[in-house]
């Protein structure tokens, strides 16, 4: 089977814009902030903004505290094993650079977990915001 044409809009390490990198790596951070329970972590990579949003199935939250919350609630963080919330990845679908100081990420969260439940996976579409301390999502739509 051939290998899909770059010029097709498929990003790769030469046709990739610069902020793929730097956002994947805060990404990265946040999942490992997930994978060993610090929610902190985890949370670091969402602007401070009272109008930053995550809307998922239970509607619309603003605000980091919000979304505090709904993860606390909704995922075991009651000890840094995540056998109980899962290990999160991150896979990059699609990422459009927004001007220079913002971004649109699309992926795909994968949720894996020790026993024998299938993973948890879902897409997530994702604006970044380059703040002074780095690139922050203003905007999470995750299904």
């Amino acid at each position: 089977m051939p290998e899909p044409d770059p010029a097709e809009g498929e990003l790769t390490e030469a046709t990739a814009p610069p902020q793929v990198a730097e956002i994947e790596a805060v990404m990265e951070d946040s999942a490992a902030g997930w994978n060993a329970g610090d929610m902190n972590r985890f949370l670091a990579i969402y602007s401070r903004s009272p109008q930053a949003s995550f809307v998922g199935s239970g509607g619309l939250l603003r605000g980091v505290e919000a979304m505090e919350e709904r993860y606390r609630e909704a995922y075991d963080w009651s000890r840094p094993d995540p056998s109980g919330r899962g290990v999160l990845t991150f896979e990059t679908e699609d990422f459009r650079p927004l001007g220079d100081r913002h971004a649109l990420y699309i992926g795909r969260y994968v949720l894996t977990y020790p026993d024998d439940r299938e993973p948890a996976t879902g897409l997530t579409s994702l604006v970044f915001a380059r703040e002074e301390n780095g690139w922050k999502i203003i905007a999470d739509h995750s299904s």
